[in-house]
């Protein structure tokens, strides 16, 4: 009889982490998964490969070439798959000889009664595979760690990211029925109707939540602009808004390229407090206004707002750090301040492709954990030559590259007359600016206007039908 016990190939050095003792396996589970494959193929083996998707998740190498063979047969659109045909096709590979030989699969094949339970055999073996892969990454993360070349950030990631790989291993990503489908859609558009869930995140700009639905799972919201014109202001906004909604706190990770994390903090507190920035530097800070700023710094001490100022972040950091954060702090927004400023994980030679990476990798993320991302965008230089400076930008003027407006899900632009900002008057500083978010791009709902007020003092846009007298400075006289 030969022995099935040894571990598949590629499995971690026993000695490395666990001594003497075997890897993680369950050969009776695997067995079963066989037999069920030979006493009724014709639904069993597309069940098997379904859940199971590779040879290399059975612990014993016999398992293996006998799954392989059944696969090839399958592959090669072999009508009767029984233990004739899976022999005859291991004599030809030279192989039925190392497996025991026919009375092996013989007595493979009497092993179990029913294949009424295949789907949770497959678990089983699919789930200590998982683990035994685990055991390889550790193993050889170890070895990583003491031959590392280069430095300990890089390594982590590259760490990092294998585990990811095997977190995800486990998750298969079923195929489902219309008309199971059908009925799980109209149940969600119910509770949607009825108020029970909502489809996105609101941005607390009403006019433009009703165009876009919030900031929904799964997207990337691009907001573009000019230099100086505030998409950064408008980020900070929406992470203010988003995190003190209501009684509910919203965990939002903010990577900013550009903003150290004091700079970004203040920002926050001068907005909430409704207090110009620039008065801490020009000495016209009034005692009257410490109590407002007090209150700022109680409401945002229970803000689950995590700031990451890492300057030329590349793609897989993000991942690296935007997982990380999901999983120990249960994030629902990702904001990133902006994307020309990130770099991809290897040399490309066009800057254009480069961007097309970035923007597909945080697409990609967007997705794989099923939350938000608001990406801040610069336009190209076109949108004011030609039309100058009050013109209103399109989609080609996205900046270097194609793919953003590809990949977005919404494309907005954030648009005003950066010249007015210039002159301060009495009536600027109590009404604000005119502004407007442009939503030229909407996979899934309507395009069209938001009409904004920019008060630049304390760098706050409110919705133009919404803002009061509570909104304007109280220092205005």
């Amino acid at each position: 009889m030969p022995d099935d016990r040894r571990p598949f190939a590629g499995a971690a050095t026993p000695g490395v982490v666990a001594g003497d003792r075997p890897q993680p396996h369950n050969l009776d589970a695997e067995r079963a998964v066989l037999a069920a494959m030979l006493r009724e193929p014709r639904p069993c083996v597309d069940m098997a490969i379904e859940h199971l998707g590779s040879a290399e998740v059975f612990y014993s190498h016999i398992h293996r070439e006998i799954f392989q063979a059944i696969w090839d047969l399958h592959n090669a659109g072999e009508l009767q798959i029984d233990l004739i045909s899976v022999a005859h096709h291991l004599h030809k590979l030279n192989r039925l000889e190392d497996i025991g030989g026919e009375v092996f699969l013989a007595e493979l094949y009497h092993c179990i009664a029913t294949t009424a339970n295949l789907e949770s055999w497959c678990s089983i073996v699919r789930e200590l595979a998982v683990l035994r892969k685990m055991i390889a990454v550790c193993s050889e993360a170890l070895v990583k760690c003491y031959d590392a070349d280069s430095d300990a950030k890089t390594v982590v990631e590259e760490i990092e990211t294998d585990i990811f790989k095997v977190r995800n291993q486990n998750t298969r990503s079923d195929i489902v029925p219309i008309k199971d489908g059908i009925v799980e859609t109209f149940r969600r558009i119910q509770q949607i109707i009825n108020h029970e869930v909502e489809v996105g995140i609101p941005t607390g700009y009403p006019d433009l939540d009703r165009m876009t639905a919030g900031l929904k799972p799964g997207e990337m919201f691009v907001l573009a602009a000019r230099p100086s014109i505030g998409k950064t202001s408008m980020a900070l906004n929406i992470i203010r808004n988003v995190a003190l909604q209501g009684n509910r706190q919203r965990p939002i990770a903010f990577f900013s390229l550009e903003m150290t994390a004091d700079q970004i903090a203040r920002r926050l507190l001068c907005t909430e407090a409704k207090i110009s920035e620039s008065c801490f530097y020009d000495h016209s800070f009034r005692s009257d206004e410490l109590p407002k700023l007090t209150q700022a710094v109680s409401v945002f001490r229970k803000a689950k707002i995590f700031i990451d100022p890492t300057g030329g972040l590349t793609i897989a950091e993000l991942r690296a750090k935007a997982r990380r954060l999901y999983y120990n702090e249960k994030i629902e927004l990702i904001v990133i301040d902006y994307l020309q400023l990130m770099k991809a994980d290897g040399r490309i030679d066009s800057r254009q492709q480069e961007v097309a990476e970035i923007s597909s990798g945080i697409k990609q993320l967007a997705k794989e954990l099923n939350l938000p991302i608001l990406v801040l965008a610069q336009l190209n230089r076109e949108v004011e030559k030609t039309a100058g400076a009050s013109s209103r930008p399109k989609l080609s003027h996205l900046r270097e590259s194609g793919a953003i407006e590809q990949d977005a899900d919404i494309v907005s632009f954030l648009h005003r007359d950066r010249d007015e900002a210039k002159i301060v008057t009495p009536e600027s500083l109590r009404d604000g600016l005119e502004a407007e978010l442009i939503v030229e791009k909407n996979r899934n709902g309507q395009t069209g206007y938001v009409k904004l007020r920019f008060f630049p003092q304390r760098m706050e846009f409110c919705s133009e039908s919404r803002f009061s007298d509570a909104d304007r400075p109280a220092h205005v006289e």
